[in-house]
């Protein structure tokens, strides 16, 4: 019964490891497209004139900035977690 359990343990630690360093390989991955691109940006239609059969529409495009200091943390975060993942492997 004892082994059993200590199995279960092993394999619960081993998924940890497993779910942390996914999520050091994200956040590496994440962390390096903010730093590259610096912000979100996305385009909006807008209607500016609707008369019948008549439409016009203005196209709008906008940025959500991101500083290089989230995409760093990121970066750096990401790192921290893969290492702590091979070291306790």
């Amino acid at each position: 019964m004892t082994h059993g359990s200590a199995d279960l343990g092993g394999q619960r630690k081993e998924r940890t490891m497993k779910t942390a360093s996914l999520l050091g390989l994200f956040l590496v991955i994440a962390g390096a497209i903010a730093l590259a691109y610096q912000g979100i940006t996305y385009t909006t239609h807008k209607r500016v004139l609707d008369v019948g059969p008549i439409e016009a529409t203005k196209t709008e495009h906008k940025t959500i900035p991101l500083p290089p200091i989230v995409g760093g943390l990121m970066l750096v975060g990401g790192i921290a977690l893969l290492a702590t993942g091979r070291k306790e492997a």
